[in-house]
């Protein structure tokens, strides 16, 4: 069986080992979202357990060790803690959006965010802000958007309460 890594894609999780999607679940009851089959499908594909992690309000470290755990793989070293890096928000999200999406009703209409954002993006021109709104952070959103060259800022309202804002680039 494979090894579990932060990079380990939470698809190749599912698709590898039987009963994984009840063993996430019992870690972290975020991950019920893993019961949409949209976000199977999708999000799983691009989002590693590092990702996932965020999405999930945990360590990374502490994610991928107790899923080793469960498979039975000796814990990875868990090094030096990572500080927490307070970023100042960007001037542009004072900004109205030009598209407010919401990746929750989205999933539950079993629609793909990525997809949505997607098209969203190509419908706004330079400058404009696209905000998703969502009750996680979108970390395999985010990553994907950033690689892509976009600026992305993403504001915890509280726990169940995530903007991220995307600027047209």
């Amino acid at each position: 069986m494979q090894e579990i890594t932060l990079e380990t894609k939470i698809a190749d999780l599912l698709n590898n080992y039987e009963g994984m999607k009840e063993i996430l679940i019992e870690i972290n009851p975020k991950f019920e979202k893993l019961n949409n089959p949209i976000l199977r499908r999708t999000i799983a594909k691009v989002a590693g357990v590092k990702q996932a992690a965020i999405v999930g309000g945990m360590n990374p470290m502490e994610l991928v060790n107790k899923l080793r755990e469960a498979v039975g793989q000796s814990p990875l070293d868990m090094g030096s803690e990572e500080e927490s890096v307070t970023i100042e928000a960007p001037s542009w999200i004072t900004k109205e959006p030009t598209v407010t999406l919401d990746a929750n009703e989205l999933l539950d209409n079993e629609k793909n965010p990525l997809a949505e954002l997607h098209m969203a993006l190509r419908n706004v021109t330079e400058g404009e802000v696209v905000l998703v709104r969502s009750d996680f952070r979108p970390e395999p959103l985010i990553e994907e958007y950033e690689k892509k060259g976009y600026s992305t800022y993403c504001q915890e309202v509280n726990s169940e309460e995530f903007m991220t804002y995307i600027l047209q680039k």
